[in-house]
């Protein structure tokens, strides 16, 4: 795996491990109801998916091993692009049920020897 890749790789943990920080014992009411936790939020989600966009482009083979990428990356772009139809209930489902998964295979790969 090159540098890059373990990079853009590296940059997805620390996002997605901040996600779970900053909603740790939260429940989507806290969410709906506090605007600087859905910027946080939906600023590292941001971040995840231009990773993977661009992980896809320098490293295709390391990116198909990530599960729903295509998902991943659409995702950023609603959140960048239709900012104005995020809806906090898909971002909170999103949090609770496909990200777990998400990081757990980012940080598989991390751990693979190059």
């Amino acid at each position: 795996m090159q540098l890059e890749a373990k990079k853009l790789l590296e940059d997805m943990r620390q996002a997605a491990t901040l996600i779970l920080e900053f909603t740790a014992g939260k429940a989507f009411d806290d969410y709906a109801c506090d605007a600087l936790l859905r910027s946080a939020v939906q600023r590292q989600f941001e971040i995840i998916g231009e990773a993977l966009s661009r992980l896809a482009r320098r490293d295709p083979a390391t990116a198909s091993r990530i599960t729903e990428r295509r998902q991943v990356v659409s995702f950023r772009n609603v959140l960048i692009h239709g900012y104005d139809i995020v809806d906090d209930q898909v971002v909170w489902d999103v949090v609770c049920h496909k990200l777990p998964t998400l990081l757990a295979e980012v940080k598989a790969l991390l751990g693979e020897r190059a």
